[in-house]
């Protein structure tokens, strides 16, 4: 059984569309009966995908692509109307587009204010501008955000995706404590949470998938058995890392203000030890 909102007829919005997990998720929807509005940069790419999933779609189901960059509201204000002139309205709104830039703590501002844009702006645009037509309309709704872990445990590497993420993973549990207690609001949010998946972004200049990379098919179908069971965080894992170390990873990193110990203890040299035998007991 899926969610109530992922029913033949029903308008489905995937931001990032056009490959990856929103690609691997437009298919999944379509092949549901889900009209499908793909939203992506790029025409070539955008005209592609639309030709890649057309055949998957089932009965009536149309598939659309709208170019469109996040990290500009108005745009997706645009989209939105478009979606309701076209459709009736958006039932399934899928935050996903995001993009990975190198970054430090210290800069260039010119990279953190892009990923940011695009990464936490993007999320909270796409669900402003779509949510009040979907309360409005009374049927079942789903918001679902693409966060990650990185946005949870905050690893070394890359702050400026990390603050993205943990943005998002704050943004989405503030959404749906609302719409919760929104009267009359059929709408609910979810965060989905990836684990290591082999799309484009993850990728870089590899060409062959590691062993412990999930698809992004896997990825999307453990996400449609997580909504039908009505999680909110949807905690993927992966061929490598499975729950009970998320679980353990997690529990330490907040360990890390109960205890008062350095930020991102996991990785100091005078705690790695005890990390590594908290994670064995």
């Amino acid at each position: 059984m899926s969610h109530p909102a992922l029913v033949p007829g029903a308008v489905a919005v995937v931001t990032g569309g056009a490959s990856g997990i929103g690609l691997a998720a437009a298919r999944r929807f379509a092949a549901l009966g889900l009209h499908v509005c793909i939203a992506d940069l790029g025409p070539d790419r955008l005209a592609a995908a639309v030709a890649e999933l057309t055949p998957d779609a089932r009965e009536d189901a149309e598939i659309a692509g709208f170019e469109i960059d996040v990290s500009d509201r108005s745009a997706l204000a645009d989209l939105e109307r478009a979606v309701a002139d076209r459709f009736g309205g958006a039932d399934v709104v899928m935050n996903n587009a995001a993009i990975q830039i190198p970054t430090d703590a210290l800069g260039p501002d010119t990279d953190w204010r892009r990923l940011i844009g695009v990464n936490v702006w993007g999320v909270i645009d796409g669900s402003q501008v779509f949510a009040p037509r979907m309360i409005a309309r009374g049927r079942p709704g789903l918001i679902i955000n693409t966060g990650s872990k990185q946005g949870i445990t905050t690893p070394p590497g890359n702050p400026a995706y990390n603050v993205s993420k943990a943005a998002v993973k704050a943004y989405t549990e503030a959404l749906q404590h609302q719409l919760r207690n929104t009267p009359g609001a059929r709408v609910s949010a979810h965060l989905l949470i990836p684990g290591f998946v082999w799309t484009p972004l993850a990728a870089g200049d590899r060409t062959d998938k590691p062993a412990g990379a999930w698809t992004a098919v896997e990825t999307v179908d453990f996400m449609l058995e997580r909504l039908a069971a009505g999680d909110f965080y949807i905690l993927c894992p992966d061929n490598d890392v499975d729950r009970a170390t998320d679980e353990k990873r997690m529990a330490w990193a907040i360990g890390d203000v109960i205890e008062n110990r350095p930020p991102l203890s996991r990785w100091h040299p005078d705690w790695t030890p005890r990390f590594e035998a908290f994670l064995r007991d």
